[in-house]
């Protein structure tokens, strides 16, 4: 095992050393950290050296927890939920619409231990009452023109930073382990489908889209339309012609410019 993991080993989190919750959460191997750079970072280290499918890396608290096109994410130590699961899927198809799946897994979820109806932002962001709760960073690594593994980096605000306005958190007295048990089973299972966003998910993926209608000025100027089997952004021009499907880039409204 990785020198990058040897200090953690004997490490806990909330109390549950990481062979403990490997067999409570019914996964091959489970490393804690106190504190550590990014969970991301010891995924693809561990990754590399073959760890299975199911691997989690999880921390009390990131210094250095980042989030999508370089944005760093704010990981508090003890305030949520910093993780990072290794995965080895095979199909493209489903490696490009990863994300949203993940989105679409998890809201029912964190809904059930939230205040708020959760909803869905393009392409990587999970919001209670307008504010965000949880964000997810895919990292893959590719070998002949297949994906070697997954890295599924989750950060979810069990409680919200206080001096930020614009996050949100889980409701009082929710237990960071409770939440675990119920985040681990949905994600694998969104993991493990093949193919393209099917019918059932894109009516799941409207009903708490966030974006569907409204004004957005990037990834270009124009109004939302939702997405696509693809998981691309559908946007209708502000100039005018055809809907255009993004597939890259950030979602910024109108009145957040």
């Amino acid at each position: 095992m990785s020198a990058l993991v040897q200090p953690a080993l004997a490490g806990r989190y909330d109390g549950y050393r990481g062979d403990d919750l490997a067999n409570r959460l019914g996964l091959p191997f489970v490393v804690a950290f106190e504190t550590i750079g990014s969970t991301l970072d010891v995924a693809h280290a561990l990754a590399e050296q073959g760890a299975a499918a199911g691997t989690l890396v999880l921390a009390n608290g990131q210094s250095a927890g980042r989030g999508r096109l370089g944005r760093s994410w704010r990981s508090d130590a003890g305030a949520g939920i910093w993780l990072t699961l290794i995965e080895r899927p095979r199909n493209t198809e489903a490696l490009d619409v990863l994300s949203l799946r993940i989105g679409l897994a998890l809201a029912p979820v964190l809904e059930s231990f939230a205040a708020e109806a959760i909803g869905l932002k393009w392409p990587n962001d999970l919001y209670a009452g307008g504010r965000k709760l949880a964000g997810i960073l895919i990292e893959a690594r590719w070998r002949d023109g297949l994906p070697e593994w997954a890295a599924i980096g989750v950060g979810v605000n069990v409680h919200a930073p206080q001096d930020e306005a614009q996050a949100a958190g889980l409701c009082d007295g929710a237990s960071r382990i409770a939440v675990l048990d119920a985040m681990v089973p949905a994600l694998r299972a969104a993991a493990a489908r093949t193919g393209s966003l099917d019918a059932g998910e894109l009516r799941a993926y409207a009903d708490r889209d966030l974006a569907a209608g409204r004004r957005c000025a990037e990834p270009l100027a124009g109004t939302v339309r939702g997405v696509d089997h693809t998981g691309a952004l559908l946007v209708e021009p502000e100039s005018g012609g055809p809907l255009a499907a993004v597939r890259a880039g950030s979602l910024v409204f109108r009145e957040d410019r």
